[in-house]
């Protein structure tokens, strides 16, 4: 019986009886193949697109883990791997040019950097379609999350209304920036500790005073501010 491939990695699946005498150089490609697919980098020029080999038997470019792709790029250009492909990538776009860059599969969609995004991706080609991974990372649940810093390009939500905290009694931040400032606490099941009510108020900035909206009534008002000294 010939030997076979396997659909993925194109890994040369030796049958009993084959191969003798060179059993053991198939085992070691396959070996590196497996090496590259787990931590392999290259990078990939790609100034008119690329398609990505996966040739049986041997190391080949689209196997890597790690892909850098680069060059400079005239026009938007597609890098492709073969259809029936099933596996994972973290993919760098480090090409110059203001143009798209869309990994994909030959028949399949892909995952898309923006004509100004020169970043990296996680995707996943399930055999049919290339999924960005990245594009999802919102929608996990996780725990816990310590960062140096977090800088975001959209809103920050909490999971539902009224039910976390920014920061703790003994655990407070530093300073707060922030434009308008809208208190409510009309979804809790109490009002305040003082009258017993519920409020919706926005508080604005004017060039000398603090203005208050009362949102439920539409009455407006000023804070009023008594100036200290000369400062």
């Amino acid at each position: 019986m010939a030997n076979a491939t396997s659909a993925n990695l194109k890994l040369t699946v030796q049958q009993t009886g084959e191969n003798s005498g060179t059993w053991g150089q198939i085992t070691n490609t396959n070996l590196l193949i497996l090496e590259q697919a787990i931590g392999g980098f290259e990078a990939i020029g790609i100034t008119s697109g690329a398609t990505l080999t996966f040739s049986n038997g041997v190391i080949s470019n689209g196997k890597n883990q790690v892909i850098k792709l680069t060059g400079t790029i005239s026009g938007n250009v597609n890098v492709t791997i073969p259809d029936s492909i099933e596996k994972t990538y973290l993919i760098e776009n480090a090409t110059t040019g203001a143009h798209t860059v869309t990994f994909k599969t030959s028949s399949g969609t892909g995952a898309t950097w923006a004509t100004t995004d020169k970043g990296f991706k996680i995707l996943y080609s399930d055999g049919t379609n290339i999924v960005d991974i990245t594009a999802d990372l919102g929608n996990i649940t996780t725990g816990t999350i310590t960062s140096g810093a977090i800088t975001a390009s959209g809103n920050i939500l909490p999971g539902s209304n009224d039910a976390f905290d920014l920061g703790a009694s003994g655990n407070v931040w530093r300073n707060v920036f922030t434009g308008d400032l809208h208190l409510s606490n009309e979804s809790k099941d109490q009002g305040n500790n003082v009258d017993g009510t519920k409020g919706n108020w926005t508080l604005q900035e004017g060039s000398n005073d603090i203005f208050i909206t009362n949102n439920k009534s539409g009455e407006k008002f000023k804070i009023r501010l008594d100036k200290i000294g000369d400062s």
